[in-house]
């Protein structure tokens, strides 16, 4: 298996019980893109991407982000096939009822992540990558 597998597979492994502290798997110039869902838009740099990703989780309890699939794509590329789980806050909506199934391409240079793009629509995510399930 290939060292980006393994790169990946340990962020999920730590998302899926709920740990979201670290961020040392992160480059310093981190890209983080969020392609739609519920707030798109493109964010910069490891301390601005570990707030967006802070105020999107503070917003739900108990989230989980479950890792399905693992697929590279080529040498600097990673595809996650993942679901979310948890309850919003306010809302009191379970967000793997509403069918959160979503999909990221996970971009390493150098043994850290450089780039992570985030779609909420995991079909939208395949068709732009030429991908079928």
């Amino acid at each position: 298996m290939s060292e980006n597998l393994d790169l990946v597979r340990s962020i999920y492994a730590a998302r899926a019980q709920g740990d979201y502290s670290s961020d040392d798997w992160a480059a310093d110039d981190i890209e983080y893109t969020v392609i739609d869902g519920p707030a798109p838009g493109i964010t910069r740099g490891r301390p601005a991407v570990t707030g967006v990703i802070r105020d999107f989780l503070s917003t739900w309890d108990h989230l989980r982000d479950e890792l399905e699939q693992l697929r590279e794509l080529d040498s600097e590329r990673v595809l996650v096939l993942h679901h979310f789980s948890g309850r919003g806050k306010a809302s009191g909506v379970d967000i793997g009822e509403a069918g959160a199934k979503t999909a990221s391409v996970f971009h390493i240079r150098g043994g850290t992540v450089s780039r992570i793009v985030v779609y909420f629509d995991r079909d939208r995510a395949l068709a732009e990558l030429g991908l079928g399930e």
